[in-house]
């Protein structure tokens, strides 16, 4: 066997150009796959079949190895054995029906409407810092944005007039994205105050820079971000990605069309924006167990309001 696991090596080396991490992670999982395999009287992987490959998988599951994991150990087996049935050396591929193992998609978590309020409350406008800062929130959750994108974002990039943006997503996608009303006015404020003061006599082409001329980084928002959810006195962690999140949640709450949410959020495929439909759903259960009396844990507000005092 582990002759085959050289040739194999050799070959996603050569023809698949992975990463040496994804070629040592490979050799190790297809070698506690063979040894399984001799722990099951299989002394040749050629033989294997799909019973041994799903016990193999199961005995992961046994010994804790997440979903995740599970289908990286998977997606080595499967190119070990289409390498073989490629190469001659093997008639079938034991791996072909074997489902991916799927881990549950965490909820995303977001944003109250209140605690929005307070983030985009916490920037000093007075200051051209705080008013780019403010600008930036306010484009940030009016859009859902990856902050890759509001990061990228160049001056010519943004239509005021018209109400919109041209976000840049991954694969260098463009997809216009409309911006609200508070989001556009401090957007201008910011374009004829703050910026030709961080600016001076300097050019650039991002829309929002810092004193020093340049663009934002990613790190560098997301430690603003921070320091303004410290002020705001938010607690819960908080990440430009978070608002991405809150911006959609909110949107699907109030009744917005998935498809125009999927086109926002610049999603490839429908099932991605489809968690927030999940989101509204597991509000909709809190909402209806706090004030449905029928429901199993129903508080009187009488009952709430001597337990609070």
């Amino acid at each position: 066997m582990e002759g085959l696991l050289d040739a194999f090596i050799a070959f996603i080396r050569a023809e698949r150009g992975l990463s040496g991490k994804t070629v040592d992670a490979y050799a190790a999982d297809l070698t506690a796959y063979f040894e399984d395999l001799r722990s099951r009287g299989v002394e040749d992987v050629i033989r294997a079949r799909q019973e041994d490959v799903t016990a193999h998988l199961s005995s992961l599951s046994k010994a804790g190895l997440g979903k995740r994991s599970q289908a990286r150990h998977l997606a080595a087996l499967r190119g070990f054995h289409r390498f073989l049935v490629a190469e001659r050396l093997a008639d079938k591929d034991p791996t072909e029906d074997v489902d991916t193992p799927r881990s549950a998609r965490k909820l995303p978590s977001f944003l109250t409407l209140e605690e929005v309020e307070q983030l985009l409350a916490a920037p000093d406008e007075r200051t051209s810092a705080g008013l780019r800062d403010k600008a930036m929130v306010e484009v940030l959750y009016a859009t859902g944005l990856r902050v890759s994108e509001l990061c990228g974002l160049g001056v010519n990039d943004v239509q005021l007039s018209a109400g919109y943006l041209v976000a840049k997503g991954k694969g260098a996608k463009e997809r216009i994205v409309p911006l609200g009303r508070q989001a556009v006015e401090k957007v201008k404020e910011y374009l004829a105050t703050s910026r030709p003061a961080m600016l001076g006599r300097r050019e650039s082409r991002a829309l929002f820079v810092t004193p020093r001329g340049s663009g934002f980084t990613r790190q560098g928002f997301w430690k603003l971000l921070k320091r303004y959810a410290l002020k705001a006195g938010i607690l819960k962690p908080l990440s430009p990605h978070k608002l991405r999140h809150s911006f959609a949640t909110h949107l699907v709450e109030r009744g917005a069309d998935l498809r125009a949410v999927q086109q926002m959020l610049g999603h490839a495929d429908l099932s991605t924006t489809q968690i927030y439909t999940h989101v509204n759903s597991a509000r909709l259960r809190s909402v209806y167990d706090e004030f449905h009396p029928r429901s199993d844990v129903f508080v009187p507000k009488a009952k709430k309001q001597r337990a609070g005092s």
